[in-house]
């Protein structure tokens, strides 16, 4: 299966509007990302948004916005603690969620250009 670990380096629910400045904002640094892998509605409700299938929260409308530079900076922009619930996320997507994961790299990845750039990161989070 192609996958596209960067997706879930920047799938963290703390992104927000990319702007010029070192890092994305904190705001959302606090959300509880083990909540939302958790629930069925909450999950879907984010993959919907992502997906252009659905309304979108504050904090998934940023995420969606600030997706496609973290994934071409390599979430240089991230937080400490939006790395870490990167992780969370990705191991969570690739190993319980491979068709959520399929969906995503598939709209954000189209060309399998991060797929490549990030594979010894993805070959690592399958093990």
């Amino acid at each position: 299966m192609r996958l596209l670990i960067a997706i879930a380096l920047a799938c963290i629910i703390g992104l927000a509007y990319g702007r010029p400045q070192t890092k994305y904002t904190s705001k959302w640094d606090n959300i509880n990302v083990d909540e939302i892998l958790e629930s069925q509605r909450l999950l879907k409700a984010y993959t919907d948004c992502l997906m252009d299938r659905g309304r979108c929260t504050p904090d998934a409308k940023a995420l969606k916005e600030t997706l496609p530079d973290a994934l071409e900076n390599e979430c240089a922009k991230c937080t400490e603690k939006q790395k870490q619930g990167s992780d969370k996320i990705i191991r969570n997507l690739v190993n319980k969620h491979p068709d959520i994961w399929k969906e995503l790299s598939g709209k954000f990845d189209p060309d399998n250009k991060y797929t490549e750039k990030y594979r010894d990161q993805l070959e690592k989070v399958k093990q």
